[in-house]
């Protein structure tokens, strides 16, 4: 507590401001750092409503976790841990005669010397603390009534399946739900999503983890870094640089040798809406577009496009969504860019949030300020795993490598700056345009502008 009341948690060299807190709160708060019973600021009272108060102010910054244990047990069962700030712990109802089952996407795992049950849909992870729940957990695999599983294993603790149906690591079926395998997730967009695919989604980008992500060198200490050129292989070599020629014997050989990532950007003098647009006609408006059958007997007509860069299957999935923050003759503000009108559409977004994707992409990129253009490629998922299996998330992200490069090429030839960014966040972008995270949301982002030229010498 500082000395005008406010309370400042302290992170290392982070301090996170959660504002006045009577003597009496911070004194009941204390107890957090052992544990403090939900029930004990459920109450009506002013005390109660100002511990309330800042316990979800600290949820919200991701600084609680949550421990079940047993009446009598000073074991804890599990201690949940958030991934998402938004969470907080709810039991859904349960009745004997509700059936619930395992979602595909839940997977229990080694992490360190404890287990974890997790999925992608999950807003925390469950840390186990109890090997008898790993039964309960096999015998869900199939639907099971709970009046049945309470009968068949004493220790099956509600308080915890409630907790689980409301992450979503469990599914209530119903009587249309059949055996609650692929098909009966609760929503028909899952059924596009292969496991591994929408795990790997959702642990590379920011949004729905709390792990650390990045340039992080976790393993510095354990192992050297490798050479940045591969030692030859033993074999006869044949010199291929007798062959080459010391100048680009082409403009777009040229063009590839001065492609840099450009992270400073000259504000006084930004990217102008007829930049910009050249810039898109060049990288990515619909070119054509046409119909075929699907390649199997009985198959739907499929529509396609052509575009300036290669794509998977000319599935073309990618979307682009631009948080301008400094473009001459545009105003701040988010768009998609419809590729087939080659037009940008304006969508509602809060300056906080514009605020919070423009810091996140300076400091993803180590940027002296924020991108005057934030390009994010988002993908339509279906669009490309209708046809694919097992391979659709890794085809997406060669399309995004491809675009990307496309976007350098663009940008050296115009004389303008840009940067690949290799984080982005899906979570944010779903507030942003209420698209559900496995529908559409960003694999990839891109940061243009005018770069600025360097100083000259005196």
């Amino acid at each position: 507590m500082q000395a005008d009341g406010n309370v400042v948690i302290s992170l290392g060299d982070h301090l996170v401001s959660l504002g006045p807190l009577s003597a009496a709160a911070m004194d009941r708060a204390g107890h957090l750092t052992t544990g403090l019973p939900l029930a004990s600021f459920a109450g009506k009272s002013a005390l109660a409503r100002e511990v309330d108060v800042l316990v979800h102010r600290l949820a919200r910054h991701g600084l609680l976790e949550y421990r079940l244990s047993s009446p009598g047990d000073e074991r804890d069962v599990v201690v949940i841990e958030p991934q998402v700030p938004e969470y907080w712990p709810q039991r859904a109802k349960l009745g004997d005669g509700d059936t619930v089952v395992l979602s595909r996407f839940a997977y229990l795992r080694r992490r360190g010397n404890e287990m974890v049950l997790e999925s992608p849909r999950a807003g925390a992870l469950f840390r186990i603390g109890d090997p008898a729940i790993a039964a309960t957990l096999a015998a869900l695999s199939r639907p099971q009534k709970i009046g049945k599983l309470r009968r068949q294993a004493a220790s099956v603790n509600l308080d915890l399946v409630g907790l689980l149906l409301d992450s979503q690591i469990l599914l209530k079926l119903d009587a249309k739900s059949g055996e609650g395998l692929r098909l009966n997730e609760g929503d028909g967009n899952l059924v596009l999503w292969d496991f591994h695919d929408l795990v790997f989604h959702t642990r590379s980008t920011e949004g729905r983890q709390a792990n650390l992500l990045g340039g992080t060198f976790a393993y510095a200490g354990a192992v050297p870094p490798l050479p940045a050129v591969r030692a030859p292989w033993p074999g006869k070599t044949i010199d291929l640089r007798k062959f080459s020629i010391s100048e680009p014997i082409s403009s777009f050989a040229k063009l590839l040798r001065e492609r840099r990532s450009i992270r400073d950007f000259d504000d006084e003098h930004p990217v102008t809406l007829a930049e910009l647009a050249q810039f898109l006609d060049t990288t990515a408006r619909v070119l054509s577009e046409w119909k075929s059958g699907a390649s199997f007997d009985g198959g739907p007509e499929v529509t396609y496009s052509t575009r300036p860069y290669p794509s998977a299957g000319s599935a073309y999935e990618l979307e682009l969504y631009l948080a301008v923050s400094n473009c001459e003759g545009l105003a701040r503000g988010l768009y998609h860019y419809d590729a087939g009108g080659h037009a940008l559409v304006a969508i509602g977004a809060s300056a906080q949030q514009l605020h919070s994707l423009s810091t996140a992409a300076e400091f993803a990129m180590d940027a002296p300020g924020p991108p005057q253009v934030l390009i994010m490629i988002a993908a339509r998922f279906g669009r490309i795993s209708w046809k694919y299996s097992s391979i659709a998330y890794s085809l997406i992200l060669k399309d995004v490598g491809i675009m990307l490069q496309t976007f350098y090429l663009a940008a050296t030839d115009m004389g303008l700056g840009g940067c690949a960014i290799g984080i982005t966040n899906i979570d944010l972008f779903a507030k942003m345009t209420e698209l559900e995270f496995h529908v559409e949301s960003p694999v990839g982002q891109f940061a243009l502008g005018r770069g600025k030229k360097p100083l000259a010498a005196s």
